[in-house]
């Protein structure tokens, strides 16, 4: 029988991330009543409609009453105005964690708004599709995937036994849970995540432009390379205008030096330096085979999106 880890649960915005967190929670047995917040009367039609919520409403403050774990899924830059607004209707011992790509500003947006005697734990599974919406969500999302949670600095002697209640939750979803510290976790997911996302953006807009001239051909003739590229550049372009905004010192960290690296592969190309190009490609074929040995491999594109 599962464990029961949060007797209620709230989650506030129901999209991709939060609709998979309750599906997927829901299915483990590790929560009693979910309560969902989300400021779409038509995302809450739909909601409901779906059944996902034993609460459906758009106030925040209403949604987490007596709620044990709040999750916040809006897009990143509204975390810390949500936190805001359903701060003076937390319960004492209840856990505010949630599940946006940025870590450090939204650590301390959260922090700033929660009262004494709430744990705030901020927290980011790397998991995902470029889908949106409540009909997005499904339980398998975070199979096999990691979920980063990164514990903040307090003295408050439950704090501990909140982290690992959260791990357990998370773990219970099918995650492999890392802590990290905010800032490192910013870092890390600038170039893993986010550069990714940016370089997908600007070649598929550079296409969009050559297709202009080109009556077609681009999209016509397009080799599976482009195809990922449009399906990262497909992705909710709220949620990633906030992650660059956000995370904006890592990103340029990280774009200035793969610009660099850029850079010498076209000084390669224009050598006729095969040596040079044989040696990166080797390398990062390496890195390639390595992601998926380590089972980081996406699932198929239409894993679960079928579900109404």
């Amino acid at each position: 029988m599962a464990e029961l880890i949060y007797p209620r649960m709230a989650v506030i915005g129901c999209g991709l991330i939060g609709g998979s967190v309750i599906r997927a929670a829901r299915a483990a047995g590790v929560v009693g009543e979910i309560a969902i917040a989300d400021a779409s009367e038509a995302a809450r039609a739909r909601i409901v409609a779906l059944g996902l919520g034993d609460l459906v409403t758009g106030d925040p403050a209403e949604a987490v009453r007596n709620a044990d774990l709040v999750v916040l899924a809006t897009p990143p830059s509204a975390i810390g105005e949500a936190a805001k607004a359903l701060a003076s209707a937390l319960k004492p011992g209840a856990t505010l964690t949630d599940v946006g790509s940025v870590k450090h500003t939204v650590a301390v947006a959260m922090a700033a708004a929660a009262p004494a005697g709430v744990f705030v734990i901020p927290g980011h599974p790397i998991a995902g599709t470029e889908q949106s919406g409540p009909d997005a969500g499904f339980a398998e999302l975070f199979q096999n995937r990691w979920t980063i949670l990164c514990p903040q600095a307090s003295t408050d002697p439950a704090y501990p036994a909140a982290v690992d209640r959260l791990t357990r939750f998370w773990e219970a979803l099918g995650a492999q849970v890392e802590l990290m510290e905010d800032k490192h976790h910013d870092m890390v997911l600038a170039i893993t995540s986010h550069l990714p996302h940016l370089i997908a953006y600007n070649i598929v807009g550079t296409a969009e432009h050559l297709e202009q001239v080109s009556e077609g051909e681009v999209m016509k003739f397009s080799a599976g390379g482009f195809r990922d590229f449009t399906r990262i550049a497909a992705s909710d372009p709220v949620m990633w205008r906030d992650v660059f905004l956000l995370n904006r010192e890592a990103v340029l960290e990280m774009l200035a030096r793969f610009n660099e690296d850029l850079l010498s592969l076209a000084r390669a190309i224009r050598r006729g330096e095969g040596d040079v190009l044989q040696d990166h490609f080797t390398r990062t074929r390496a890195i390639r085979r390595g992601v998926i040995d380590a089972g980081q491999e996406s699932p198929e594109p239409n894993f679960g999106r079928d579900r109404k």
